[in-house]
């Protein structure tokens, strides 16, 4: 688990606390202001998590790379023709 994820959660938490807070007590600038805090907190956790499956991914790719090399010189060739056909035009 990423620091991310971690302090998401943490800052989640708080701004739901924060939020029922100012709801019990009629504050509505509080309450606002733990509403902002939840979801600031779930968007940090949502980015930890895509960070988390992005390493994951890049993880693979380069055990696989190192399974097949040549396959992925080739794969890399192809790319670049393509890459430097389309800017061609």
């Amino acid at each position: 688990m990423n620091e991310d994820k971690i302090d998401g959660t943490v800052k989640e938490f708080t701004g739901k606390a924060q939020s029922a807070a100012g709801d019990l007590l009629g504050d509505t600038k509080t309450s606002g202001e733990g509403r902002l805090k939840e979801a600031a907190g779930q968007a940090q956790e949502y980015y930890g998590q895509a960070a988390d499956q992005i390493r994951g991914l890049s993880e693979e790719l380069t055990d696989r790379i190192h399974e097949t090399p040549l396959l992925a010189v080739l794969g890399a060739m192809g790319l670049g023709y393509v890459i430097g056909r389309l800017s061609s035009r």
